[in-house]
């Protein structure tokens, strides 16, 4: 089976077919950088991680582009309301962004744009509009004209009668259904100097220059939350068409992070931010939690849920040191798993991923409690193979150095004693010596590690105090 993916423009299932064989391109929305990321905000970038490593395991080029919005309304806002410049408010949030990026294991982007960096790109956008009748100049401002555009509302489905913007009234607009492409200088906002006044660039307009810029008029994937489809993502489309360009051929879009059913987002308060929620568990843990429902399926933040992934990747991670206690390193170059690959190849299916690793877990602690060394080794290897494409590979060394008492020599140190006790608990077990067995499990529990036996295996944890 060839990789399809699920395309929101045809609404179908969709062999990728790239434009350039060996070569795959992708557009995603990065951060509005206005403040700290929460786990809502990095689900998207986490989802076209896992997309761009499978689009490269045979070895292909993929290039990324993951764009930053460091010019907006609510930059400007939050810089005034803690009084600080808009570029200094905006570059702190762009590294937290990239923190954050880094530490749930997500590869480099292979560029990251600002907006204010494209102004150019974006005024020849503009005067492409203009000079083929899609854009015009009013007070200052630029608007796109929607109705020049026939296949406006494609993307999202909307009917042109029903369209609302979500704009504050602009006198120079002629329709209200119109979109900003350039917002005319106010006094103490930032500007830059246009044929049509000097101004700072709309939302919408500053994607599409970003994106053909670094990737072509014509690409493969556009990326991005399901809340961007309209109007971004379809005023997007609309003007990029318009100019004459083919832009995205594929349109991918991850669902939401949801607290009590609400989509979370600052607005509402009820976020969950990334340096809070690195304090509660592991990095791979965490990304074990976002990576692993499908990404066009809600999460529904619970701590019970992340307790649940918490105890699933550390399942794996227990496997996989009993097997490199017993037997010595193994590599990540095993086979994958059939259910692995063809759940990948139907649209980036996590879930049944998941399922496949887990049973080669099993299967490879079944190996280990008969003797089979040689069945656990391999076992090891496929499943090493498999969470390094999904980014969870703990014997990686980025993540075998995680820890979560907080230090990773200490964790290594810790699991290296604790998981020799582990083995003569089960082989204790193996000899009916439940005695024993029970004794080695009361040690541990007085240390404050607690062990449960699973299907998978036995798992510890460090008790909470």
């Amino acid at each position: 089976m060839s990789l399809h993916l699920f395309d929101t423009a045809t609404r179908s299932m969709r062999e990728f077919v790239p434009q350039t064989s060996g070569t795959a391109s992708i557009y995603v929305c990065g951060a509005t950088v206005q403040g700290v990321p929460h786990i809502g905000h990095v689900r998207s970038g986490l989802n076209f991680d896992v997309l761009r490593r499978w689009l490269g395991r045979d070895g292909s080029t993929v290039h990324l582009v993951r764009n930053v919005t460091d010019i907006d309304d609510k930059i400007l806002s939050k810089a005034a309301e803690n009084d600080a410049t808009w570029w200094e408010w905006a570059y702190r949030h762009e590294r937290a962004f990239d923190d954050a990026y880094d530490a749930l294991g997500c590869l480099p982007a292979s560029y990251s744009p600002r907006a204010t960096g494209h102004v150019t790109q974006m005024v020849e956008l503009m005067d492409r509009l203009i000079e083929k009748g899609h854009a015009y100049a009013a007070d200052g401002d630029v608007y796109f004209s929607v109705t020049s555009f026939p296949g406006y509302g494609a993307l999202s489905g909307q009917r042109l009668d029903d369209v609302a913007q979500g704009e504050s009234a602009a006198t120079g607009k002629r329709d209200p259904r119109d979109f900003t492409l350039w917002k005319g200088a106010k006094p103490g906002e930032p500007s830059w100097p246009t044929p049509w006044g000097a101004g700072r660039p709309g939302w919408h307009l500053e994607c599409s220059a970003m994106a053909t810029a670094y990737l072509g008029g014509t690409f493969d994937i556009h990326g991005g939350g399901i809340d961007l489809i309209f109007p971004h993502h379809e005023n997007e489309q609309a003007q990029s068409r318009a100019a004459g360009d083919g832009f995205a051929r594929y349109w991918m879009h991850n669902a939401w992070v949801t607290l009590s059913g609400e989509k979370m987002s600052k607005s509402l308060g009820n976020t969950v931010s990334i340096p809070v929620m690195l304090e509660k568990v592991r990095a791979p843990e965490l990304r074990y939690y976002l990576v692993g429902p499908h990404y066009r399926s809600n999460i529904e933040y619970s701590p019970e849920a992340l307790d649940e992934s918490v105890s699933a990747y550390r399942r794996v991670e227990s496997f996989l040191r009993r097997v490199v206690e017993r037997t010595g390193a193994v590599e990540s170059s095993g086979e994958l798993a059939p259910q692995f690959v063809a759940s990948m190849d139907d649209d980036i299916g996590t879930p049944g991923a998941l399922a496949a690793v887990h049973k080669r877990v099993r299967e490879g602690n079944t190996a280990l409690e008969s003797g089979d060394d040689a069945g656990a080794r391999a076992a090891a290897g496929s499943v090493r193979a498999m969470t390094d494409l999904l980014g969870l590979d703990p014997l990686s060394p980025q993540w075998h150095d995680a820890s979560s008492s907080g230090g990773g020599a200490g964790r290594r140190a810790l699991g290296a004693l604790v998981d020799r006790l582990l083995e003569e608990r089960q082989q204790a077990r193996k000899e009916r010596d439940f005695a024993r067995a029970d004794a080695l499990r009361d040690h541990l529990l007085l240390a404050g590690i607690a062990v449960e036996d699973t299907p998978d295996g036995p798992m510890w944890t460090l008790k909470d105090d």
